[in-house]
């Protein structure tokens, strides 16, 4: 994990559960006796302000964006990484839950994986389906955010991926009922 102050006004990073931000500055309050530095971010899906103090970083899972090496990672694996899916439900719910709070981008992504995989021989579960669809929306909003682009390009490039091993990258349409 990273350790505290080791992020700078401007930096792009990944907030856990709330997705790709920016950080736009760092500040300090005075509590008491005690001085309290924190980093102000705001979310980019949502425009929303988080503040997150110093010591909360590593507790929030607050890291940097992605670089262009680990893109690369990740797109191989959408081509050619293998994927166990559990046969109980129960236990592949509870797996993939914990995969997806690692806030590891790869980890991410074999969730995503899985489920497409599972998907071929079976229709997901309304939650499975809230959980490809979370998956979906985090790989492309950090992807193009890591790599300056737009979100379509970063969709072009997951569906080729996966295409190359027969999987169907799902169109965010496909979500909204």
């Amino acid at each position: 994990m990273m350790s505290d102050g080791n992020f700078h006004i401007g930096d792009k990073v990944v907030y856990p559960n709330h997705g790709v931000g920016v950080i736009e500055q760092i500040s300090s309050r005075t509590i008491g006796a005690s001085v309290e530095k924190y980093y102000l971010l705001k979310i980019k899906s949502s425009s929303l302000k988080v503040m997150v103090p110093f010591h909360n970083v590593s507790t929030v899972g607050l890291r940097r964006v992605v670089r262009n090496g680990e893109v690369q990672k990740i797109v191989d694996f959408l081509t050619e990484g293998e994927c166990d899916n559990n046969a109980d439900w129960k236990y592949r719910f509870k797996e993939n839950s914990e995969r997806m709070r690692t806030g590891s981008l790869l980890e991410v992504a074999a969730v995503l994986k899985g489920l497409l995989l599972l998907n071929q021989s079976k229709p997901l579960s309304f939650r499975e389906k809230k959980m490809l669809e979370r998956a979906r929306y985090l790989l492309v909003s950090e992807l193009a955010m890591a790599k300056n682009c737009e979100e379509n390009y970063v969709e072009d490039m997951l569906s080729k991926a996966l295409a190359k091993c027969k999987l169907r990258f799902p169109e965010a349409a496909e979500f909204e009922a």
